[in-house]
C-alpha cells in the first residue's frame, strides 16, 4: 500500500513524487515512456523533447548566428564559421541525458519507487499498470495524475516525422533544410522557427489568428513581430491551411488568407498548432472522474478532482501548459496530502518565449486591466538606454511596469529584450510580497546590469526615471 501513486514523471509528476517522499510519504511513480533499452524515460516532454532540448538548440543556434553576423562588431575577425549540426545535436542529447539521469538519481536518493508501464486509474485506491511483462494493481491512498500533453495533429497536415514533423521531430532534423514551413506562430512555432532560421533555413510561418501573440502586451507583440521579421522569419497571419501534399523531396502547403488561395513549397513542414492533454484511457469510466469539452480533467484551484483523493496536475488540467506551473501544482498537492496548508497564486505564473531577444511577462496587461475597469499607470524603459545592454550589443526591446493608479501596487511586468525571463522573475518576487512600483524604485540595483531597466521602468511609473526623459506631469 502506497500513500501516493503519481502517474507520469514530467515536471509535474517527478517533482510531486520527490516532494512527497521528502514529506515522509510512501510514493510510487509510474512512467509509460521507455528508451531503447526498456528503461523509463524520466522528465516528460519538457526534459526529453521540449523545454531543455529546444533551449539547447536555441543557445547553440544563437551562438552560431552571432559568429556569422555579429562577431565583427566586437572586433573579432575570423573565417566564416562552419556549422557541424551533428555535433550540435550531440550536445543537446548529452544535456538531456545528464538531466534525466539526475531525476533518476533523485528518485533513488528519496526512495521513490519507479514502475514502468501504462497506468489507468480504477478508483481512488487502485491503479492498474500494464507493461510488456505483466499487469498489476497498485493500491494507494491517493492518486496524482500528471500524464502531460502531446502535440496536436491536425487532419490537413498529418505528421509522418519525415517531411511533416511535430515539435519532437523538429528537434531531430539531420540537416538544415533550405526552406521550412511552420503551422502556428505560438511559443513553439516561434522558438523552432528561430532555431532553424539562425542555422540558415528560409522560414515561413502560417498562423490562423489575425493577431500576433494576442496574449502578450500589445506594444511588445508589435515589436517582437517586427524584430523576428527582421531576423528572417516570414510570419503570415490569418492563414487557414487547407491541405498538404508531400513526397520525398518537398511539401506543398495550400492555404487561404485575405488575398485568396496560395501554395507554399518547403522541404520540411513543422506542425506547431498547440498541445492537447494526455487523458485518453487514463482512467476507468467508473472512476467518477470527468473531463471538460477540451479533454482536460476537471479540478478546482487546489487540483482536486471530482473524486476525493484523486488529484490532477500539469498539462492535463486548466491553465497554461508550463513546466513551472506544473511543478508548483505538484508540490502544492503532495503538501496538502501530507496535511500541510498549501496554495498557489496562479496570477504569478510567468510566460516566457525564448526567442532572441526573449519575451516574458507576468500579471495583467493593459487590455485586461481596461476590460476589468481597473485604473492603472505604466512606466517603461528601453534597453537602448541601458549601459550593460549596449556594451553587450543587445539593446533591442524594453521593460514595462504596470501599477495600480491609486495604491501603486504592481499589477503586471512585461519585457522584451536581453534576459527578459530573469528580469520578470525578479518582478515576481516583488509582486509575491505585494510590492509597489515605489518599492522597486527604492531598491538598489548593481551597475551595470540589464536588470536596471526594470528599476528605471518602476521609477518611470511615477515619473522618476533617471536615465530617460519622463512624461510631462
Amino acid at each position: 500500500m502506497y500513500d501516493v501513486v503519481v502517474i507520469g514523471s514530467g515536471p509535474a509528476g517527478y517533482v510531486a513524487a520527490i516532494r512527497g517522499a521528502q514529506l515522509g510519504l510512501k510514493v510510487v511513480c509510474i512512467e509509460q515512456s521507455c528508451d531503447s533499452k526498456g528503461s523509463a524515460k524520466l522528465g516528460g516532454t519538457c526534459l526529453n523533447v521540449g523545454c531543455i532540448p529546444s533551449k539547447a538548440l536555441l543557445d547553440s543556434s544563437h551562438r552560431y548566428s552571432n559568429a556569422m553576423n555579429h562577431f565583427d562588431d566586437h572586433g573579432i575577425e575570423l573565417n566564416p564559421p562552419k556549422l557541424n549540426l551533428s555535433k550540435m545535436m550531440d550536445r543537446k542529447n548529452k544535456i538531456v541525458a545528464q538531466l534525466t539521469a539526475g531525476v533518476s538519481g533523485l528518485f533513488k536518493a528519496n526512495n521513490v519507487t519507479l514502475v514502468t508501464g501504462k497506468a489507468k486509474v480504477l478508483s481512488a485506491t487502485k491503479v492498474e499498470v500494464i507493461s510488456d511483462k505483466k499487469t498489476e494493481i497498485i493500491e494507494t491512498q491517493n492518486v496524482v495524475i500528471a500524464s502531460g500533453s502531446s502535440p496536436v495533429n491536425i487532419s490537413v497536415s498529418p505528421i509522418d516525422q519525415k517531411s511533416i514533423v511535430d515539435s519532437t521531430g523538429a528537434l531531430e532534423l539531420e540537416s538544415v533544410p533550405k526552406k521550412i514551413g511552420i503551422i502556428g506562430a505560438g511559443v513553439i512555432g516561434l522558438e523552432l522557427g528561430s532555431v532553424w532560421a539562425r542555422l540558415g533555413s528560409e522560414v515561413t510561418i502560417l498562423e490562423a489568428l489575425e493577431e500576433f501573440l494576442p496574449m502578450a502586451d500589445r506594444r511588445i507583440a508589435k515589436d517582437v513581430y517586427k524584430e523576428l521579421k527582421r531576423q528572417g522569419l516570414n510570419i503570415n497571419l490569418g492563414c487557414k491551411v487547407t491541405s498538404t501534399k508531400s513526397n520525398t523531396k518537398n511539401v506543398v502547403v495550400s492555404y487561404e488568407d485575405k488575398n485568396g488561395a496560395s501554395d507554399l513549397t518547403v522541404e520540411k513542414l513543422i506542425v506547431a498548432a498547440g498541445r492537447e492533454p494526455n487523458t485518453d484511457d487514463i482512467f476507468d469510466d467508473n472512476s467518477g472522474l470527468t473531463l471538460d469539452e477540451d479533454g482536460f480533467i476537471q479540478v478546482n484551484d487546489l487540483c482536486e478532482t471530482s473524486v476525493k483523493n484523486i488529484w490532477a496536475i500539469g498539462d492535463v488540467v486548466r491553465g497554461p501548459m508550463l513546466a513551472h506551473k506544473a511543478s508548483e501544482e505538484g508540490i502544492m498537492v503532495v503538501e496538502r496530502i501530507a496535511g500541510k496548508h498549501a496554495e498557489m497564486d496562479y496570477g504569478l505564473v510567468a510566460s516566457v518565449i525564448y526567442t532572441y531577444p526573449e519575451v516574458a511577462w507576468v500579471g495583467k496587461n493593459e487590455v485586461e486591466l481596461s476590460e476589468a475597469d481597473i485604473d492603472f499607470k505604466t512606466g517603461s524603459f528601453p534597453f537602448a538606454a541601458n549601459g550593460r545592454a549596449l556594451a553587450s550589443g543587445e539593446s533591442t526591446g524594453f521593460v514595462k511596469v504596470i501599477a495600480d493608479k491609486k495604491t501603486d501596487t504592481i499589477l503586471g511586468i512585461h519585457a522584451f529584450g536581453p534576459s527578459a525571463a530573469d528580469i520578470i522573475q525578479q518582478g515576481i518576487v516583488a509582486m509575491e510580497f505585494g510590492a509597489s512600483a515605489e518599492d522597486l524604485g527604492l531598491t538598489i540595483y548593481s551597475h551595470p546590469i540589464v536588470s536596471e531597466a526594470l528599476h528605471e521602468a518602476a521609477l518611470a511609473v511615477n515619473n522618476q526615471a533617471i536615465h530617460m526623459r519622463n512624461r510631462k506631469k
